[in-house]
């Protein structure tokens, strides 16, 4: 006795409820992805699209992962059931939610791989109150600071997969044949995010998380709690300076990968690592003082840098 197998109803979304879906996209783009945004502009019309789908998707797993007012526990299970929705919709079950209706068709255009979105979507999880195994302190310290890795190769495995594997999903649209992109690309999402992390040191512990590595912070006889206790700067400084160091390296790297993607991709890539690679040299002349204000690049500067990069497409 043969069993029925129940396919999916193939629902195709209109042009007009593309339009507005991706329009949805990119008003999270604009307002959420302050230095994101300004690189998508240089890219061609389809390719901007995709890259502001996969951000606004990548934007509702991090609100999830962050999200206080949802307990710890249920974070996973509410990640779980917004990738479960992606899945639906990607396989052809009627969706009305315009992030879903924009990452579908752009999944579907450029062969982005189902596993490296569902990887990029988990890779949150790791924020959501579910530290790996590998993390310094198994239980938070009295003071509720949780240094999260022991280790840079471990925060490298913990970037790897909030920010190295955006770098392989957004390749896909950018174009490659080249597979040595494939790793530089990992880089890009590495120096990317040790450069928000850098940035970031004070925001991050003050929702009693401290992403530099346990070993360094012990290197410099720093406590986690100078961090966030009247943190001095000059004090801090060496050990974000070894941190910048690193990034930098990664940057090098990553120029490797502007000539291995598409053409008409290149300056919108060149944009982007000029405004992350400013924005940490913006944090070394200011002697990494990241705690008496957020280090950000100016509209002037973000706007300069546009304008070379649209130069660079044009030429």
């Amino acid at each position: 006795m043969s069993t029925a197998v129940h396919t999916p109803p193939q629902f195709m979304p209109t042009e007009s409820q593309l339009h507005m879906a991706y329009s949805v996209c990119r008003g999270i783009t604009r307002t959420r992805a302050k230095n994101f945004y300004y690189g998508f502009l240089v890219f061609p019309k389809r390719k901007r699209q995709a890259l502001c789908a996969v951000y606004a998707f990548m934007r509702r797993c991090d609100d999830i992962a962050d999200d206080p007012s949802i307990a710890s526990p249920e974070r996973r299970q509410t990640l779980d059931l917004w990738v479960n929705a992606f899945h639906n919709a990607q396989a052809g079950f009627p969706t009305d939610d315009p992030i879903l209706l924009a990452l579908t068709d752009a999944q579907h255009r450029f062969h982005i791989p189902l596993g490296l979105l569902d990887a990029l979507a988990f890779g949150t999880a790791m924020d959501a109150g579910e530290a790996p195994a590998d993390s310094a302190t198994e239980q938070p310290p009295p003071s509720g600071l949780h240094v999260q890795y022991r280790s840079f190769q471990d925060l490298e495995r913990y970037c790897y997969h909030v920010a190295s594997v955006v770098g392989l999903v957004c390749i896909r649209i950018f174009g490659y044949t080249d597979p040595a992109a494939e790793p530089l690309a990992e880089r890009v999402g590495l120096a990317f995010q040790l450069t928000n992390i850098i940035r970031d040191v004070k925001e991050d512990a003050g929702l009693g998380r401290v992403y530099l590595p346990q070993e360094d912070i012990e290197q410099f006889g720093i406590s986690p709690e100078d961090i966030t206790t009247a943190p001095n700067p000059t004090r801090l400084r060496p050990l974000l300076e070894l941190q910048a160091e690193r990034d930098f390296e990664n940057y090098r790297a990553v120029e490797k990968l502007i000539p291995l993607i598409s053409e008409d991709s290149q300056p919108a890539l060149w944009v982007l690592v000029t405004i992350y690679r400013s924005l940490l040299e913006k944090i070394v002349r200011l002697n990494y003082d990241v705690f008496s204000r957020r280090v950000s690049l100016t509209l002037r500067e973000k706007i300069t840098i546009l304008g070379r990069g649209f130069v660079k497409r044009i030429a």
